[in-house]
């Protein structure tokens, strides 16, 4: 997995490509956590993103709860439909603002 961190003002968009499991989310989870607090937009570009596992829904969970408490807000834009399906069957599709 790669993660392409852009910054501009408050705004964050990672764009994420490959897979993301139980390997590689400690890296998003790291990349996260070095997110200012003055952020109040971060994106999630999920384009490249070719699968995503239980251990990769719990860091996007977390980094929803971390800009939710922060008043920020964060998007979900251009998954795939795996992708998707996944974010549906756990319920979380209504609760991220897609795109």
């Amino acid at each position: 997995m790669t993660i392409n961190v852009e910054r501009n003002f408050e705004l964050v968009t990672l764009e994420i490509t490959g897979r993301l499991d139980t390997t590689t989310a400690p890296n998003l989870e790291a990349v996260i956590n070095e997110i200012s607090e003055d952020t109040k937009e971060l994106i999630f570009n999920m384009a490249e993103l070719e699968y995503i596992s239980s251990a990769g829904i719990r860091v996007i969970l977390s980094a929803y709860k971390k800009m939710n408490q922060s008043g920020g807000i964060m998007r979900i834009e251009k998954a795939n439909d795996i992708v998707r399906e996944v974010f549906e069957m756990t319920g979380l599709l209504e609760m991220l603002n897609q795109e």
